[in-house]
Order: C-alpha cells, then sequence, then structure tokens
C-alpha cells in the first residue's frame, strides 16, 4: 500500500534515529575506533543491515522513505526501482512493493559468467529509475550503480537512502555534478542529538563523536597509524 501521510522531514528524521538507536544499529567507540572500508578510522559507525530483522522498525522506516521520495521527487516520477548490491536489495524490494513498481538490482560488477549482467531483473531503454541504497557516506559509490543503469538507456536521477552521513561537504556535488539528487531520512547530526536526548552513551563519548562529526578529516589524520 501506498502511504499517502506522514511527519514532515524533522519529526521522520527524529524517530528514524530514535529506531536506529532502538536496535543497536548505532555503534559509538572513540577509545578503539572502527576502521572504515577506507581504512580510516572512526569513532562511529551505523549498520542498516540489522533494520531487516526488525519487522515494525523496517516497515516503518519503509513507509518513511517512500512518502520522502514521493513529496521530493513526484507521486509518479518513477517507472523502476533498483537496489544496490547487496544492502539496497531488501530496501529496493519493500520500496517497490510500497509503490507497486518493478524491482531490480545492479551488481557492483558483472558476475563473470553467464549473461555477465550487472542488472538482474527487467530494466528498459526510458525507465526512470529510482537507486535505493541503505546509506552513503561521500556519494562515490552511488556512480557505479548509476552509471550501470543508465547504460541500459534507462534514466537515473534520484537515490533514497535511510541515512546520510552529511559529514563532508562534497557529497551533494559529487553526485550533483553526475546528475542524481540525494532523498535520505535521517544524518549522523540527528542520531548525535536523539542519543543525547535519550543519554544513549557516555557524554565523553558524544563530546568526541561531535568532534568527529564536525571535522572528520582532521579527526582522522590525527590518528592515523
Amino acid at each position: 500500500m501506498i502511504p499517502t501521510t506522514y511527519p514532515d522531514a524533522s519529526e521522520i528524521a527524529r524517530l528514524t534515529a530514535r529506531m536506529l538507536l532502538e536496535i543497536g544499529a548505532v555503534n559509538f567507540n572513540t577509545d578503539e575506533p572502527y576502521t572504515l572500508a577506507s581504512g580510516l578510522p572512526s569513532p562511529s559507525y551505523i549498520d542498516c543491515r540489522k533494520l531487516i530483522s526488525y519487522p515494525r522498525i523496517r516497515s516503518t522506516l519503509m513507509d518513511f522513505l517512500t512518502i520522502t521520495v514521493m513529496r521530493n521527487a513526484g507521486f509518479e516520477a518513477f517507472d523502476n526501482i533498483a537496489g544496490g548490491e547487496t544492502a539496497g536489495i531488501p530496501f529496493a524490494a519493500l520500496v517497490a512493493e510500497r509503490m507497486a513498481l518493478p524491482m531490480t538490482y545492479v551488481r557492483k560488477k558483472p558476475k563473470g559468467y553467464g549473461r555477465n549482467a550487472r542488472i538482474e531483473g527487467d530494466m528498459s531503454e526510458g525507465q526512470r529509475v529510482l537507486l535505493v541504497e541503505d546509506l552513503t557516506t561521500d556519494g562515490g559509490s552511488k556512480l557505479s550503480f548509476v552509471d550501470a543503469i543508465r547504460e541500459t538507456g534507462a534514466t537515473c536521477g534520484h537515490t533514497a537512502v535511510i541515512f546520510y552521513y552529511d559529514i563532508f561537504p562534497e557529497t551533494k556535488k559529487t553526485l550533483g555534478d553526475h546528475g542524481v539528487e540525494l532523498h535520505h531520512l535521517c544524518t549522523w547530526w540527528d542520531v548525535l542529538a536523539e542519543a543525547k536526548a535519550q543519554g544513549s552513551f557516555a557524554e565523553s563519548t558524544l563530546n568526541e563523536v561531535e568532534k568527529f562529526l564536525k571535522s572528520p578529516r582532521k579527526w582522522q589524520e590525527a590518528r592515523k597509524g
């Protein structure tokens, strides 16, 4: 069923942050920072994959994501919903179900046998495709998925994620220069605000996380190696 009325963006952001905290998807550790895919350290880590195991929260957030996209991009703006391998696949399926649209998924690279395809499912020339993922950091990983979609002759001018880091200033420019608009539910700033309101972590931990969020590159450079 297509949702038609939900809270405004600020309340959606707060509730999303609350849900992520409730299921333990938010991880803060300033004593032993996490290592990101880039190899750089971070005192914060988000695991949106956990959402698939919590049906009530999963359903609510997919309603939120659907209505956010429809409010921002239009109610008849898409013909196909594509998930990015692998984390985006379940969320794309859930959004496609709500919007009553076909669902496809995009491989990170050709599978190396058979059709050697990157697109699984039916995607055709001229279709307007929404790329769905769990999160975005600096936006760079989305570009390969978008290019694979466009190689079919379809268009892809929008990507929707549950979580957007919102700490790297180049993200929206990276996507925008590629002709892609970003839609999201919440950011690290929303999570930090809700964590402070709940007292979910020690004050000293939240203070250090805030230092990282305000100047991530500087924080990482000081702790490399």
